[in-house]
């Protein structure tokens, strides 16, 4: 409809439509370290012999473009972020009239809004330019799941799980595995958190998150039970058993220090009272005449 009324307003005012850029996507969704195909063609009624095709790059972290790929009289210009990735699929662009281009090995930073401009000298009319907007997708790392809190009934205890990886950013779920099955699930919040406000020995047990989003899953385990309370006292106590010992011994080592240093300026003083008593008393008094 928007072409139609534009052919329209530019047959009225005398104009003919030179030159029309399209693309048939509108979205492209690619896994990350894939491969994205971006499609761009076009079409004009002049010859193609001042022929320019752009391709420009509008990250979704950052306001500044940054040029993909550049032609003009069959030189050819590749941005730095893309060097070793793109590829133009349709060569020559003058006679195939295809500027459709590929990117290897796809990141997350790679994930925003390309833009297709083509210009044909002395068109000066039409369609210029077409956009698509790229998402580049990651399955979750694998989560870390860690208990938190007083392992015993009657006592407030936590679970969290959190993947440091994901795009879309991943969902968390609990569930209880009985017998090598999960058969039982709890949300957690946005965030991984399982709470227990008041645990009981009937919620001890194996638990196991799932991080989620459209491009997989990854899971972590805990055990939840008594055992993991009397873990946490033991090393608790390793801990402050270690911390005594370090600063005994290092109170020992400063003892010693001080300790030896007085020793040895007592023997100076003790050496220097010899000397002085070893010269015979003759001796002396001619010293002193």
């Amino acid at each position: 409809m928007l072409l139609f009324r534009l052919v329209a307003s530019l047959s009225l005012t005398g104009c003919a439509l030179s030159i029309v850029v399209t693309s048939s996507q509108k979205v492209v969704n690619v896994s990350i370290y894939d491969t994205a195909m971006l499609q761009c063609n076009f079409s004009t009624n002049e010859p193609t012999k001042q022929l320019t095709v752009a391709w420009t790059f509008y990250p979704k972290s950052s306001p500044t473009p940054e040029q993909v790929y550049y032609y003009q009289s069959g030189v050819e210009v590749i941005g730095q972020q893309f060097k070793d990735r793109l590829k133009v699929l349709y060569p020559p662009l003058s006679t195939t009239m295809n500027a459709t281009i590929s990117i290897s090995d796809m990141r997350i930073v790679d994930a925003g809004t390309y833009m297709c401009e083509v210009h044909n000298l002395p068109d000066i009319s039409g369609i210029s330019t077409a956009t698509v907007i790229v998402h580049v997708f990651e399955k979750p790392s694998y989560p870390f799941c860690a208990v938190h809190g007083d392992v015993a009934t009657g006592h407030l205890v936590t679970l969290t799980c959190h993947s440091e990886k994901g795009n879309p950013p991943p969902k968390y779920t609990w569930s209880r595995i009985e017998q090598g099955t999960s058969n039982m699930v709890i949300n957690a919040d946005e965030s991984g958190v399982l709470s227990f406000r008041n645990i009981s020995q009937f919620q001890f047990g194996k638990y196991q998150c799932n991080a989620s989003n459209t491009v997989g899953t990854s899971t972590c385990t805990v055990t939840l039970n008594s055992e993991t309370h009397a873990a946490t006292i033991v090393g608790a106590v390793i801990g402050a058993l270690l911390a005594a010992v370090f600063v005994a011994l290092l109170a020992w080592c400063i003892s010693h220090h001080l300790k030896k240093k007085k020793y040895e300026a007592a023997k100076a003083n003790a050496e220097t009272a010899v000397d002085y008593k070893a010269v015979p008393p003759q001796e002396m008094k001619e010293l002193q005449a």
